[in-house]
């Protein structure tokens, strides 16, 4: 998993509530168990016609914001079901962090799984980064997991709460499997002393 650190990149607006796991993949992208090419499938409803025509007014397929990298979302952004291919899609297309006012609790904890900080603000806070994010190619923002504040385009910053143990495994890129990895050294005495207690085994 890629570490998180330093984020500064456009921030797209998404300012609608109750964006569902389903709104962000469809099922019908589900049949794969790769993270990778989900990021063209991203919003697929919303994004794209019935004749897979892109949609010119949804706001990842505007120019200034075909790049972005933060997302600042509504209320309760990642409801529905768990499905862990909705924070792999978001990744996939290169958004590294979503900023909301709160999160359905299966999908906040998938993103800190595949390396997305999402990030909870008060509403007000929201409302001033969404604010900016309308600023189109303009939107530049600096997510700092180090300090724990966000840099809007006009050099004023919001202070963020994040658990300690996930920032950790966010900035040193630790996933399930690295955290495994780094008892290594641990396992490896454990199961040579199991094997010589237990040459039968």
């Amino acid at each position: 998993m890629d570490s998180f650190t330093t984020l500064t990149g456009i921030a797209a607006p998404m300012p609608q509530i109750n964006v569902d796991t389903d709104m962000i993949i469809p099922k019908q992208f589900l049949k794969t168990i790769k993270r990778s090419g989900l990021g063209v499938n991203l919003f697929d409803e919303m994004r794209y016609d019935d004749n897979g025509n892109e949609i010119p007014d949804f706001v990842l397929n505007k120019p200034a914001y075909r790049n972005a990298q933060i997302l600042v979302a509504g209320d309760n952004f990642g409801c529905g079901s768990s499905r862990e291919h909705a924070p792999w899609a978001l990744l996939d297309f290169g958004i590294r962090c979503v900023i909301a006012p709160s999160f359905a609790d299966i999908f906040y904890n998938n993103c800190f799984k595949n390396g997305i900080l999402p990030i909870v603000l008060p509403q007000d806070h929201v409302d001033m980064l969404m604010d900016d994010a309308e600023r189109g190619a303009n939107a530049v923002v600096t997510v700092d997991l180090e300090s724990q504040t966000i840099t809007g385009p006009d050099g004023g910053s919001v202070s963020f709460e994040v658990d300690a143990f996930r920032k950790h495994c966010l900035m040193n890129g630790l996933d399930d499997i690295g955290l495994t990895l780094e008892k290594s050294a641990a396992i490896d005495a454990f199961e040579a002393e199991a094997a010589q207690a237990r040459p039968w085994v």
